[in-house]
């Protein structure tokens, strides 16, 4: 078999696995979050009423292209069906690589998301290239007659040492690679984690805090506030209490698995801790001594519910 053609055969499974390992990442980030509005890669190129439609569309195409190319790999798929798959994944690269460029000017400060949370990075220069060589490896497979498999083990060397070069190569071009090597032998101290606002707030909405205590929030339920201190991201939201206004304040502990969440009631005017509406809750305010206030230097221990 000549070398022009396994390279171009290989290109087929290499792209299947990264459209559906992208897929599956993407997938995964949203389970853990219970929310597809967070900004991720591209999707914050758009307004944030678009931005769960852009999500679905875009992991929908890798899905579908993924399987394409699978099917219209064998004897089964010729002609322009399997023409068509392998031009649209290629075309899926293009415009993905043209987004990113777009997406390193307007928000340098974001990653990728192609593969979900291990594409926290900024973009790069080797991100860019990486996306542009898929693009290139895809639009090499068109034409590429039906795959076989190799029959003898000095067949199948050359194509497994040509998949482990790319694979290397794609190694050197993704920082995912690193971060990966990096959460498997070393944890984060919480003060530098890096937790979105976005997945603080569907955490917290999330929470046996916020079913409990939701009915305080205004109506817009919108929060009026929200800063991290250390290990604890704050969210404050308007409130009322006795005809007065108040702040609703919860305490989310950053965190990925099973996270602490802690609230309080306090007067907006006076900083003061107020007792929960109906006896709900004991009175954070009980915990200190008379006079003590509640402000954004104190810790969620000033909060009773835990």
């Amino acid at each position: 078999m000549q070398l022009s053609v396994v390279v171009r055969e290989v290109q087929i499974p290499l792209l299947a696995s990264l459209l559906l390992g992208g897929c599956a990442a993407k997938l995964v980030h949203v389970l853990r979050v219970r929310s597809i509005d967070a900004a991720l890669g591209p999707t914050a190129l758009f307004p944030v009423h678009l931005r769960r439609a852009v999500a679905m569309v875009m992991c929908g195409c890798e899905f579908a292209l993924g399987i394409g190319l699978i099917l219209t790999s064998g004897r089964i798929g010729r002609g322009a069906p399997t023409n068509a798959v392998r031009l649209g994944t290629a075309l899926l690269f293009l415009v993905a690589t043209c987004a990113l460029i777009e997406l390193r000017s307007v928000r340098p400060d974001i990653g990728c998301g192609c593969f979900g949370d291990f594409s926290g990075t900024p973009i790069t220069g080797r991100t860019l290239l990486r996306s542009a060589l898929l693009a290139g490896a895809a639009l090499g497979s068109v034409d590429v007659p039906a795959v076989t498999l190799p029959r003898t083990v000095a067949a199948a060397l050359p194509v497994l040492l040509l998949l482990a070069a790319e694979l290397g190569v794609f190694a050197v071009l993704s920082p995912e690679v690193r971060d990966l090597l990096v959460r498997i032998g070393y944890s984060t101290p919480c003060e530098l984690r890096v937790v979105s606002p976005e997945q603080t707030l569907a955490v917290l909405q999330r929470s046996a805090q916020w079913r409990r205590h939701r009915a305080l929030v205004a109506a817009d339920q919108q929060p009026t506030d929200i800063w991290r201190e250390l290990c604890w991201r704050y969210v404050a939201y308007a409130s009322r209490y006795e005809d007065r206004d108040a702040d609703l304040v919860f305490a989310v502990y950053l965190q990925h698995h099973r996270p602490a969440v802690v609230s309080v009631l306090v007067d907006s005017a006076t900083g003061a801790v107020l007792p929960w509406p109906g006896g709900s809750a004991r009175a954070p305010g009980a915990r200190w001594r008379p006079g003590r206030r509640v402000s954004r230097e104190l810790g969620p221990a000033a909060a009773s519910d835990v």
